[in-house]
């Protein structure tokens, strides 16, 4: 039965022995996804929200009530105590977080901010499909020191083939307009998310997104499985349509006689490559630091979850009885911090798992298995990695 209306969470039935993901190491929870609203103004046909298994976003209140903030920021302020954490990120999410309004945006940053101590630096950022990015927030945004990241998957054509309004309409034109306005705010903006498309010519998107001078663009997997394969991508094969996407694309940016923006997956392989740290938990085998807040307040895991079954994101827990302690004791979490041995045995004696670090956690999945398997995405994962890696050492040899 659920707790207090809380969903349970799924079984775990993960890639990791009892044994590993016992000995998981605990890292402190350093980044706060808040869902501040749980619906959005655009019906994009590949959300990870709307459009999969888990439906659970239909039972969530539409904004987080200005109690849930409050609990949600003591929760935060604890946990920084109890780590002595220098520096913690909040994120504004949603659904779409700017339909929820100034006032309550407002509110979360200041409650999160009166929680805190001051003598740690608070990171917050928001994650918007920028449709209401309009003057009123850029001055909100400005005078709080959020940063600000749109979603934009390229040109017209290649955008409005999925981010459309649910009359169909495609919303790249809207979308433009904000991040030419967001431009003229160069300390305020994030970057540009894009999810790969197929389909998409992939120098064409990368142009049409470095014309809007973002600072970082971050080019996204689309969320799938083995059991239910992202578009393009065979599970019984070794193709690599992603990789094949994502190298011209790399080489462009590799070399550019003066890189004018940071491309977090490509950056992320370098470092890695270099001995150095991951920016994305869909690399590397650090562990996961990030927790999510619905909109009710209940305590999930990542979102990509949602993919899988339904309820797999779900801990049973919520901020009004359970710290941000007790959801890293959850058999999810401890499975994402359990390091190279909690990947499947097929990852731990691969030459690049240091690298791929068994990539993204929701896309190992199988039913059956859940995730003890590499990530449906090995084969590309492997062709990208090694490809950047042979770029490297060139450059490396030549210096």
């Amino acid at each position: 039965m659920p707790l207090d209306g809380i969903p349970q969470t799924r079984s775990l039935r993960s890639t990791t022995t009892s044994d590993a993901v016992e000995n998981a190491r605990d890292q402190p929870i350093s980044q706060v996804l808040l869902k501040i609203h749980s619906r959005c103004n655009l019906s994009c046909d590949y959300c990870y929200v709307y459009t999969h298994i888990d439906q659970s976003w239909r039972n969530q209140p539409t904004v987080m009530s200005d109690h849930v903030i409050d609990l949600a920021a003591r929760r935060i302020a604890e946990h920084v105590d109890a780590h002595d954490l220098q520096a913690v990120t909040v994120i504004l999410h949603g659904g779409e977080p700017l339909l929820a309004g100034p006032a309550v945006i407002e509110r979360a940053i200041t409650a999160v901010r009166a929680q805190v101590r001051p003598e740690t630096r608070i990171a917050l950022h928001v994650q918007t499909n920028g449709l209401l990015l309009d003057d009123e927030f850029l001055r909100l945004f400005a005078r709080y020191g959020v940063r600000v990241g749109v979603s934009l998957d390229g040109g017209p054509v290649h955008n409005d083939r999925r981010r459309v309004f649910a009359n169909g309409r495609g919303s790249y034109a809207d979308v433009a307009a904000a991040l030419r306005r967001l431009a003229e705010h160069p300390e305020r903006y994030g970057g540009i998310l894009c999810t790969i498309h197929l389909d998409n010519e992939p120098l064409a998107v990368y142009r049409e997104l470095l014309s809007f001078a973002p600072p970082r663009i971050d080019f996204l997997l689309p969320h799938g499985n083995w059991t239910t394969p992202p578009p393009g991508r065979d599970p019984e094969t070794v193709d690599t349509p992603y990789a094949d996407w994502l190298i011209p694309i790399f080489d462009e940016w590799f070399d550019a006689p003066a890189q004018p923006i940071g491309i977090r997956l490509f950056e992320s392989i370098l470092d890695l490559l270099l001995g150095g740290p991951s920016g994305t938990e869909a690399l590397g085998l650090g562990p996961i630091d990030l927790l999510i807040v619905e909109t009710d307040g209940s305590i999930e895991q990542g979102d990509a979850l949602k993919t899988t079954e339904s309820g797999m994101a779900a801990t049973g827990l919520h901020v009004r009885s359970a710290t941000f302690d007790e959801a890293l004791a959850h058999p999810g979490f401890r499975a994402r911090q359990a390091g190279i041995n909690g990947l499947s045995a097929t990852c731990r004696t691969c030459p690049v798992v240091r690298v791929c670090g068994g990539g993204h956690y929701a896309h190992r999945y199988r039913a059956g298995n859940g995730f003890d398997n590499p990530s449906v995405y090995c084969p590309d994962l492997m062709r990208l990695i090694r490809h950047a890696q042979r770029r490297l050492t060139a450059r490396l040899t030549a210096s």
